[in-house]
């Protein structure tokens, strides 16, 4: 499909889930057992205060962007992280951005799962509808060696990665303000480019993979950068104190993975990895050191100070965008869409996940 089917302005209609049958599930089958059972039951009652239908909707609206992430974490965990036995060049790749590369991969996976699990067992606690996305697990695996052959929800291979994200964190104006930021590499965020080694032969060159491990590591730092601006915007919504500590807890976590992978991205972009040019494609990697320029500095892992609040109080560092004007759930899976995660996918697929983005934008905080 094309990347924009689906895409919605945010103004568009905002039909309540709890009408639409289509959007709910008797049960997750991401969520194990175990957390339904016992354990969460006792958690449930505990917590058994009501949810607001707004606070509901966020928690969808999480649970749904934690199965997308689950999903494309795991693919890149099962070629890139942690095994045993000989590896292979596309995880040496990762090892030559950082050591600990495939610790990494493989730690940021768990974490996605673990949110998802939890997101949906706990809307089901309060007898709301958990997530499920399991009838869109259609799209192939890669046909390397050690893929799981299991239908997946995301599109790794053919991806159009915004690197924004590397001179936003560098800038000292801020979106929320209507600044706007170069892409760090154009020609990343305007072709279509495979993150994973789709099957053997692209693991045979060691540029090829290289540039391959490049994309990952600039897509890992795009996810994780929108899921940390999602989770404070949402947070701004809640109702429950206990739905904005999950809100704020999590994000923190989504905090943690982009620190990181803005770090491994900008190790792709120096010495010793960089220059790179894929042969198979054109796609290059230049020297980002070797022209110095502020918004492109490579060795930088925390936020630069930016506008924050108003233009006319100091510079402060902060997580952004955070407004409605700068993220909105509806962007959130726009940007996905945009990202060509869902090439192949229905556009049922991306109308749902819309309608559910709709419903976490709609939702005002009540006090």
């Amino acid at each position: 499909m094309d990347k924009s089917e689906g895409v919605l302005n945010k103004q568009s209609n905002r039909r309540s889930f709890l009408k639409k049958g289509g959007m709910v599930a008797a049960g997750a089958a991401t969520v194990g057992a175990g957390l339904l059972s016992g354990g969460l039951r006792a958690f449930g009652a505990e917590s058994s205060a009501r949810l607001t239908a707004g606070d509901i909707a966020l928690l969808r609206m999480v649970a749904a962007a934690e199965l997308l992430e689950t999903d494309l974490w795991q693919q890149y965990a099962e070629l890139g992280g942690v095994t045993t036995g000989t590896q292979n060049s596309y995880q040496l790749a990762f090892q030559n951005l950082d050591g600990d590369g495939s610790q990494y991969i493989t730690s940021n996976s768990l974490d996605e799962l673990t949110h998802a699990q939890f997101l949906n067992a706990y809307l089901a606690s309060k007898g709301a509808p958990p997530v499920n996305l399991d009838k869109f697990r259609t799209l192939p695996s890669s046909k390397a060696t050690g893929a799981k052959q299991i239908g997946r929800l995301t599109n790794l291979t053919q991806l159009s990665v915004d690197t924004s994200f590397f001179t936003r964190y560098r800038s000292k104006t801020n979106p929320d303000f209507g600044a706007t930021f170069p892409q760090a590499l154009p020609a990343l965020s305007e072709g279509e480019f495979t993150a994973i080694p789709r099957d053997n032969a692209d693991l045979a060159n060691a540029d090829h993979i290289q540039a391959i491990a490049n994309t990952a590591a600039f897509h890992f730092a795009f996810i994780e950068g929108g899921g940390t601006s999602l989770y404070a915007h949402l947070s701004q919504k809640a109702s429950s104190p206990e739905v904005l500590k999950i809100l704020l807890s999590i994000g923190g976590d989504e905090i943690a993975h982009f620190l990181e992978w803005v770090d491994f991205a900008g190790n792709g972009v120096q010495p010793p990895v960089a220059p790179l040019m894929d042969p198979t494609n054109g796609l290059t990697f230049p020297n980002f050191d070797a022209v110095p320029n502020p918004l492109l500095q490579t060795n930088l892992i925390f936020p630069v100070p930016c506008e924050f609040i108003s233009p006319n109080l100091p510079l402060c560092a902060v997580i952004r965008p955070v407004t409605s004007e700068g993220i909105t759930a509806t962007d959130a899976i726009n940007g996905f869409i945009n990202d060509g995660l869902f090439i192949g996918q229905p556009k049922a697929f991306s109308q749902l996940l819309l309608e559910i983005a709709a419903e976490a934008d709609a939702a005002q905080r009540e006090l």
